[in-house]
């Protein structure tokens, strides 16, 4: 991390400054570290303006997007994990990875949203079908969603 960002967001952290108004300055990269800092410091609120700062500047920062939407899972920001996950996978095209698919399929089924989260895994699942992670979490899906009562069948 960049010393200069590195002091900017130490004194974030100490209360010493309330803003990252000059976040401009600083790579995606370096963002990426600040908000990784400052959730190991259990300073999720400030990493968490830290990232807004950062995808209102990059938007398209793949590093950015996922730092953001594991910060999101983290405060169970459910919505919040779904959009940056989603703009990741946008950006990543076919390049996306089996986590990407997995983080996004978890915040779907935490925003109770289970069908759409096993679609989710099933996508992830034509480009990495021998991935042991997508597989589990398919299973795991497919076993809640048979276990769950049918709705809109009563008359």
């Amino acid at each position: 991390m960049n010393p200069e960002f590195q002091r900017l967001v130490q004194q974030a952290a100490a209360g010493q400054s309330q803003s990252f108004k000059d976040v401009s300055r600083f790579s995606p990269s370096d963002i990426r570290l600040g908000i990784q800092w400052l959730m190991s410091e259990e300073q999720n609120d400030l990493a968490q303006a830290l990232a807004d700062a950062g995808v209102a500047l990059y938007p398209l920062s793949e590093d950015i997007l996922a730092m953001g939407g594991l910060l999101a899972m983290t405060r169970q920001d459910w919505s919040l994990a779904i959009e940056l996950l989603r703009d990741l996978r946008e950006v990543q095209q076919d390049r996306t990875q089996p986590m990407t698919y997995r983080m996004l399929a978890r915040a779907l089924y935490c925003n109770l949203d289970p069908a759409e989260a096993v679609q989710v895994v099933d996508q992830g699942l034509t480009f990495w079908p021998q991935d042991a992670d997508l597989l589990q979490e398919r299973e795991v899906m497919g076993e809640h969603l048979l276990a769950m009562p049918a709705t809109g069948l009563q008359s």
